[in-house]
């Protein structure tokens, strides 16, 4: 594998998926990035088994290939590297060589790095606006839960009913709702639980404008936008029926002490 990206591109890049790394992983391939050369340029991806994030970068392909490297370390150097042009070129030993002006680092990488991202071919599709996505969020994840022993409240619920999308949180003491209309078929009505950590990286894809898809598997949840893709595990387990301390008749935000 050999390519050339802008110190920009690639710290970018970097930022946007070093987020799921996780910092007490027991196994050590986890703190990496996976790196696979595109048509079009580079594709990063990072996961902790249970999030993952990807995202895609403009390079020049030189030579296709793949190859895994520390996700922050590698974006602590590149931070700090004075020139624009990186090249990166992976040998048959694995070993990988990062050139930047007259500095270079070596590194010997993993043969076999982060899993790539399952397919949603078959999976239920929505496609929501970034706004209005963005919103709703911000609205509710305040009052997730962080007891981990009631796991069912850790993380945000979405509730797809009738041409209508609901985000709902609580802690066991205060509960934040937000609807927003949606049209969807039918055979797409359900309920599922996007956990806490795959929120937290949601919050930090979502834009302004434009639209993001959405695709919901068996325990699975896809998020798709400009080239960015986040994937998690859905929390299992029912949510608790949140409609029962919710005011008849109202609409838009709650906020209340259950």
């Amino acid at each position: 594998m050999k390519f050339a990206v802008t110190k920009e591109a690639l710290l970018e890049g970097l930022q946007r998926i070093q987020n799921v790394v996780s910092t007490r992983s027991t196994l050590p391939v986890l703190t990496n990035a996976l790196l696979e050369t595109t048509k079009t340029g580079l594709r990063l991806t990072t996961t902790d088994l249970e999030v993952a994030i990807r995202c895609e970068i403009v390079a020049q392909v030189e030579k296709a290939g793949a190859t895994t490297l520390p996700a922050r370390r590698l974006a602590a150097i590149v931070r700090e590297l004075p020139a624009s042009e990186i090249s990166l070129e992976t040998d048959a030993k694995n070993i990988s060589t990062l050139r930047c002006g007259a500095s270079f680092l070596r590194y010997t990488a993993w043969p076999r790095g982060v899993s790539r991202l399952p397919s949603f071919k078959d999976a239920k599709t929505y496609t929501i606006r970034q706004s209005e996505l963005k919103d709703g969020l911000r609205r509710t994840s305040c009052a997730i839960s962080v007891d981990e022993t009631r796991y069912v409240l850790n993380g945000i619920l979405f509730s797809f009913k009738e041409n209508k999308l609901t985000l709902v949180a609580t802690d066991g003491r205060r509960l934040a709702l937000f609807d927003s209309d949606l049209e969807f078929p039918r055979s797409h009505e359900r309920d599922f639980i996007v956990p806490t950590k795959a929120v937290t990286e949601l919050q930090r894809m979502l834009g302004d404008e434009g639209e993001i898809q959405m695709s919901v598997g068996e325990n699975l949840v896809s998020f798709e936008q400009n080239g960015s893709q986040l994937v998690s595990k859905l929390v299992e387990g029912n949510y608790p029926n949140y409609r029962q301390v919710i005011p008849g008749g109202s609409k838009g935000t709650h906020h209340h002490r259950a």
